[in-house]
């Protein structure tokens, strides 16, 4: 068994390395953090969207932005539109979930703010209709995909492709891309900077 979980923890360091080997990904990550920065800068905010796993990613980057990431500062406006339970099952019921995240979009996004969508295929259905509705009111869309960046990804401003078929890999790398957006963000706004 210790060399199967040996195994695992190999595949994820392959992942990474490969993702860090990727200028390309690179330079777009630093895209976004730096898109990310100058939102903050004009007092807008950063939504984000995932079913699943990458629900739950969406939440925990917002957690991070909202608390704090590194050190104590104030906080910095951001939300994921997966907990609210009453407007999810509203909108679920009488839209369709399909419209779950996009319905919310028309409702609580603002010119200027970013929409970070995850979705490991690139493919989810309400996540697509979300950038749809961003686009209409000037936000900026990121998708944080997987494989071949599914359809998320021609519809996206940037597209964030962690280069792996696997859904664990593709999760994990989602969070590593998710945490080095929040340190530049908190580093930028109120550290010392690191050299956009």
């Amino acid at each position: 068994m210790k060399e199967y979980i040996k195994d695992q923890i190999k595949k994820s360091f392959e992942t990474k390395q490969t993702i860090y080997n990727d200028v390309d990904l690179l330079n777009k990550i630093e895209s976004v953090a730096k898109a990310c920065v100058a939102l903050y800068k004009g007092d807008k905010k950063i939504i984000l969207a995932g079913n699943g796993g990458s629900a739950a990613d969406a939440q925990h980057i917002a957690a991070e932005l909202i608390g704090r990431y590194g050190f104590d500062r104030p906080s910095l406006p951001s939300l994921a539109l997966t907990t609210d339970t009453s407007a999810l099952t509203a909108i679920g019921n009488d839209y369709g979930y399909d419209q779950v995240f996009s319905r919310q979009l028309e409702g609580i996004g603002q010119d200027g703010d970013i929409f970070i969508g995850i979705s490991t295929s690139g493919n989810s259905v309400n996540i697509i209709k979300a950038f749809e509705s961003a686009k209409k009111k000037n936000i900026m869309t990121v998708a944080l995909t997987g494989r071949d960046g599914g359809k998320m990804a021609k519809l996206a401003d940037i597209a964030l492709i962690v280069p792996s078929n696997s859904t664990p890999r593709i999760q994990e790398s989602h969070i590593l891309i998710g945490h080095i957006l929040c340190d530049i963000i908190e580093k930028e706004i109120f550290g010392n900077g690191i050299s956009l």
